[in-house]
């Protein structure tokens, strides 16, 4: 079995999502030695009591390059954080999170990286390292997904191409978006080798210059281009996560449906903040059930001791 960690880029408005993450992980996950949680600089106090023996936090700028900087917050002009660069354009938060995922997973000991966004939580036993760290590294697919003209995944997905050095593409092409995905070391590396050779650049400066891009979708048809790597994955249509995409806000009954409509397979749940979702609601949501999941299940001796149970509170 090969080592497993964990991986979350995160900053300071998505902390209460990441607090429900980590205490999903702290309830319900084993198999990993590591959570390492990125964060920008001045964010680090802010997510600090989340560290402990098995969760770090890490600054941004151990793994960004010396190039790229942080402008001040109080120099920001724009609601979204912007970092300026020496070498190309400024790159906003969004592609920075995508830029310390990747050197997060470059750096990391353990062999495998199992990639968490700080919307997503577990809600039942799940044992990543099985998962995660066998022969074979896990590698989810939704098959001829992606149409020539998606608005988004298919300028990913060309961007992609001329990073790789990809000529022939056709539609409709794979998606490699998801949730709880899982990325080899290894691989990871073997990568950004390709956006090099293609470009003739450092794959974080191509990345900063090209900026339309998926690092789930460069992962996954960088494996699917290769057979080498492809030979070293395991290609399932099966996510371990139940996810809500788009941008509709989703009430309590809503939560607690996608949770019982999970297959047996399925020990995790995204909700994608766009969605403005309640993250009070989906944390209330959450404890509940783990609640009811860790409950001792009674015998009929002792049926009559239901009243004695506090009975849980609804909004």
């Amino acid at each position: 079995m090969h080592s497993v960690a964990l991986l979350t880029a995160s900053y300071a408005k998505d902390i209460e999502r990441f607090s429900l993450l980590s205490e999903s992980i702290d309830t319900w996950l084993s198999g990993y030695t590591r959570h390492y949680v990125l964060v920008n600089d001045e964010d680090v106090p802010l997510f600090e009591r989340f560290g402990s023996d098995k969760r770090v936090i890490v600054p941004a700028s151990r793994y960004l390059p010396k190039w790229l900087f942080a402008l001040p917050p109080a120099l920001q002009f724009i609601s979204r954080r912007v970092w300026l660069s020496l070498l190309s354009s400024p790159v906003h938060g969004w592609h920075i999170q995508q830029i310390l995922k990747i050197a997060g997973v470059l750096n990391a000991p353990e062999q495998r990286v199992c990639i968490l966004d700080s919307d997503n939580l577990f809600f039942r036993e799940f044992d990543v390292g099985q998962y995660a760290g066998g022969e074979k590294t896990p590698l989810f697919v939704t098959p001829k997904a992606i149409a020539a003209d998606a608005p988004l995944h298919a300028l990913w997905l060309r961007t992609i191409d001329q990073l790789l050095g990809v000529n022939d593409r056709s539609f409709p092409a794979d998606d490699y978006v998801g949730n709880a995905l899982v990325w080899d070391r290894d691989t990871a590396r073997a990568m950004t080798g390709a956006i090099k050779a293609a470009t003739g650049l450092n794959w974080a400066l191509a990345l900063c210059r090209k900026k339309k891009f998926s690092e789930y979708l460069l992962y996954g048809h960088f494996v699917a281009s290769s057979p080498a790597h492809l030979a070293t994955h395991q290609v399932t249509e099966d996510s371990i996560a139940v996810s809500h995409w788009d941008d509709t806000r989703l009430d309590r009954p809503a939560i607690e449906a996608m949770m019982r409509a999970a297959s047996p397979e399925q020990v995790a749940l995204c909700i994608q903040s766009y969605s403005s979702t309640s993250v009070d609601d989906i944390r209330d949501v959450f404890r509940l059930n783990s609640r009811d999941r860790r409950a001792p299940s009674l015998s009929p001796d002792h049926m009559g001791e239901v009243a004695a149970f506090e009975v849980p509170k609804t909004r």
